[in-house]
């Protein structure tokens, strides 16, 4: 059986509630709790930092906490999510002046290190640190954004980063974010894809629980 993991985006939870907002979504069965870190620089947003890692972690949050570094430099911010909690780190290669460098950073740090292709990023980047990752993150929408529409062009990429991993390393999870939602989760993993970013369309509807639980039954399926 695939293991499939759904990580809802903290970007669209309930900021004045954000503890029992992301309590409630793990409690509904979310596998990871994704944490998009924007810095109005390398992005055109700005977010949240190491201090609501922190926070969520002492608020008794103990699910895999992904962070997703959307900010340039990268380097000297890693040490701080390390602390504050943060398992995965993934990171924009066009924010690091040295990739390698970065990831062995991470590691080093106690997390497990992911690459972020935006989607105009070719998948060449992948050649030469694909063996050294955990995860590879492809973003379905530009960065920035919540709430944003799904970019078709992203299933062909799916397929072709899918079969790089399992020519290095199976286990590497291929996690896909922006615009996914019950009408296109499950190509998204048909095409490869096992775990799922999903912010708008778990935190804005009515109910956390059965919102999940048509998403795991979709990708079941695939």
């Amino acid at each position: 059986m695939k293991d499939y993991k759904i990580a809802p985006s903290i970007l669209s939870a309930d900021f004045a509630n954000l503890g029992k907002d992301v309590s409630d979504v793990v409690e509904a069965g979310a596998d990871f709790i994704h944490f998009d870190v924007m810095d109005n620089h390398y992005v055109p947003n700005l977010t949240i930092g190491p201090l609501v890692c922190e926070a969520l972690r002492n608020y008794g949050i103990k699910s895999i906490i992904d962070v997703h570094l959307m900010i340039s430099p990268v380097d000297e911010i890693i040490p701080d999510f390390a602390r504050a909690g943060a398992n995965y780190i993934t990171f924009h290669p066009e924010a690091s002046k040295h990739v390698d460098r970065t990831i062995k950073l991470i590691k080093d740090n106690g997390c497990m290190p992911g690459i972020v292709l935006n989607p105009a990023t070719n998948v060449s980047v992948l050649e030469y640190c694909l063996d050294q990752i955990d995860m590879v993150l492809l973003m379905s929408v530009n960065p920035g954004f919540a709430g944003q529409k799904f970019i078709e062009s992203t299933y062909e990429k799916i397929i072709e980063v899918k079969e790089m991993i399992d020519a290095v390393n199976p286990k590497i999870r291929l996690e896909v974010d922006g615009g996914i939602n019950l009408d296109n989760i499950g190509k998204v993993a048909e095409c490869g894809a096992n775990t799922f970013v999903a912010g708008s369309a778990i935190f804005n509807s009515d109910n956390y629980k059965k919102t999940i639980s048509q998403m795991r039954e979709i990708i079941s399926k695939a």
